[in-house]
């Protein structure tokens, strides 16, 4: 179902690709099979049903569904494939990390669709999962859009690691893969879909994770750090703070919950 592809040729340019190592394959599935991908995927509302929804400044109108048992056959084998020890191996090889691991829980992965008016903020994503001891390595997005205008956004952007000039950018084509090395200068986002879009942006997404850490970790665990761009000054200095802070009241808020249940737990 994967199509053949030159590793060497794919190494070569994983190892020498700007900003970051990544590496962009068109026509990745068999066309056959690629066709029945996207045609399992639900509509942008059903699937609001399905998974998690994000309402937040930085990710808007936009549907994540992980649970692998919702999946549609023709997905749940895609998953399969790119959890197989064959394309793992291929992986390996590819970008240079070995003993890659699959994460058989997606997090943060799957079926994946933004809707007219979503967008996804310039950010790089979270390095280590605490209650696994795994270190995340490797991004794996394919694109499943049979029809995309160049205005209607939603492109995926590389971006160099002051966040100061998008280096590279591509268009969610139907069977467009891009895999790129998770880091902590590995700066990507997707412009933003445009309101006159007739349908949502679709994806697959699946992460890749090996217990030993990388050559630069620091011992610094982070989660999911978000950047503005140059020339978004009012989300910079006004929106991304103001939700920040939200998020900080709110985790608080639920940590002080989570100590009182806890004692009115041990005094029962």
């Amino acid at each position: 179902m994967i199509q053949s592809f030159d590793r060497e040729e794919l190494r070569h340019e994983f190892t020498n690709a700007s900003p970051y190592p990544f590496v962009k394959i068109d026509n990745f599935l068999d066309p056959e099979f690629v066709r029945l991908v996207a045609a399992a995927y639900p509509s942008f509302e059903n699937a609001m049903g399905q998974g998690r929804t994000f309402k937040g400044v930085n990710e808007k109108k936009k549907v994540q569904i992980t649970d692998a048992s919702r999946f549609p056959k023709p997905i749940a084998r895609l998953n399969e494939l790119l959890a197989s020890p064959k394309f793992l191996s291929d992986l390996s090889f590819i970008t240079g990390i070995p003993d890659l691991l699959a994460d058989s829980e997606l997090v943060g992965g799957g079926m994946h669709m933004t809707g007219p008016g979503g967008r996804l903020d310039v950010h790089v994503d979270f390095n280590f999962m605490e209650e696994r001891q795994l270190h995340r390595r490797l991004n794996l997005l394919l694109y499943l859009n049979a029809i995309w205008e160049e205005s209607w956004g939603g492109h995926i952007q590389l971006w160099d690691k002051d966040v100061r000039k998008c280096e590279r950018s591509f268009a969610p084509k139907l069977n467009r893969c891009v895999i790129f090395e998770t880091s902590e200068t590995s700066y990507h986002g997707v412009n933003p879909v445009a309101p006159a879009a007739p349908f949502p942006r679709i994806s697959f997404a699946t992460y890749y994770y090996t217990r030993q850490a990388p050559s630069n970790w620091t011992g610094r665990a982070h989660s999911t750090v978000f950047r503005a761009r140059p020339e978004e000054r009012f989300r910079k200095y006004v929106l991304m703070p103001v939700e920040s802070l939200q998020r900080k009241i709110v985790n608080r808020v639920n940590r002080v919950k989570r100590g009182v249940k806890q004692l009115l737990k041990s005094a029962g």
